[in-house]
């Protein structure tokens, strides 16, 4: 199979291109570049091909012999989507139609789409997990966009084209491109750099949570299933048991940092999001999917690459992790303009 992975140098991205090689499908590989840099050490596997590209710019061309897009690419950062919201509705949204009406015009047949869990929002304690047919409710700008994209992109169903929607949890784990900017990476960097653990609320907020390699199998199980498995279908990726409170996830990384302090400042700032969801239909209803991770784990491979690496501090807040600081980098050294278009490159 000829799969063509948007955002193939971010996070997710370059354990995706892995699995999907590793199962024996082309890989092609379409980035604009913002993350390449920020990479520490071991080298990320390189696709097949790779489009150096922006989204934004993307053509029926960019897609030709291509049966299978995954989606991946979108500015990722609640922060900066305060920042801009109309940017990131532009990157995230407007781009993300573009690119399907593109794949569909080029005869892709599959566009799997990684949607985010955050759709649902503030959704507080409600009495039971959210499954794909609850509500929205987005509480930023990055979670509108998923809500308009998924809407948009049902609109381009039919009998040869399919889209499929993956509704990821927080994702968490070890990556070529590591982010720290993530609940369960970013506790688990504090409590190895500085020995104090700091939730900076009272803890209470439900983050449903994934790996990211049960992403990537995720998406492998979506671009491989029978078409009426996920024709037009939404699914809530993670374990089925992977809603934790934020000091739950706190208390984890704790146990397996010894010395390290927990803090919980019970401060309330303007994030209203909290929102537990229910995993049971993609562990029914995709076939081939298998989610491998738990919490547990998850804090033991961070804590123990934190530990080989011996990340500093300075290092932990750096922008190599931090995407919002990488995108501010790239606008004040003037590599991109205030759209983050990269300066000189022609479209």
């Amino acid at each position: 199979m000829r799969v063509l992975i948007t955002g193939h140098a971010g996070y997710v991205g370059p354990v995706m291109v892995r699995l999907f090689k590793e199962a024996g499908h082309f890989v092609c590989g379409f980035d604009t570049g913002y993350f390449r840099e920020c990479v520490r050490k071991s080298r990320a596997p390189a696709p097949d091909r790779e489009i150096v590209k922006d989204v934004r710019d993307v053509s029926p061309s960019d897609l030709k012999g291509i049966e299978v897009v995954v989606h991946l690419a979108a500015l990722s950062n609640d922060p900066m989507g305060a920042l801009n919201p109309a940017l990131t509705l532009e990157i995230n949204h407007a781009a993300s139609i573009r690119l399907a009406r593109a794949a569909k015009q080029a005869g892709t047949s599959r566009f799997i789409f990684a949607s985010s869990c955050s759709i649902y929002g503030a959704a507080g304690d409600s009495p039971r997990p959210l499954d794909e047919t609850a509500p929205f409710n987005p509480v930023s700008a990055y979670a509108v966009s998923k809500v308009k994209t998924e809407a948009d992109l049902l609109q381009l169903a039919d009998g040869s084209f399919s889209p499929v929607f993956l509704r990821n949890g927080t994702a968490y784990g070890i990556s070529p491109r590591l982010r720290f900017d993530l609940v369960l990476n970013n506790l688990a960097g504090w409590a190895r750099t500085t020995g104090t653990i700091k939730v900076m609320s009272d803890g209470a907020p439900w983050r449903p949570i994934v790996h990211i390699e049960d992403m990537s199998r995720a998406a492998l199980a979506a671009a491989e299933a029978p078409r009426e498995s996920v024709h037009g279908q939404a699914f809530n990726i993670g374990q089925a048991d992977a809603n934790y409170r934020v000091r739950e996830i706190a208390e984890c990384v704790a146990r397996h940092v010894p010395g390290a302090r927990l803090e919980i400042t019970g401060q309330t700032g303007g994030d209203t999001r909290s929102y537990r969801v229910d995993f049971s239909k993609a562990k029914c209803c995709l076939p081939g999917f298998d989610p491998q991770w738990t919490l547990e784990q998850g804090c033991e491979e961070l804590d123990r690459w934190l530990v080989e690496e011996k990340l500093s501090e300075q290092e932990f807040q750096s922008r190599s992790f931090i995407r919002l600081k990488q995108l501010q980098y790239l606008m004040s050294a003037g590599l991109v303009d205030e759209t983050l278009r990269f300066i000189g490159r022609a479209r």
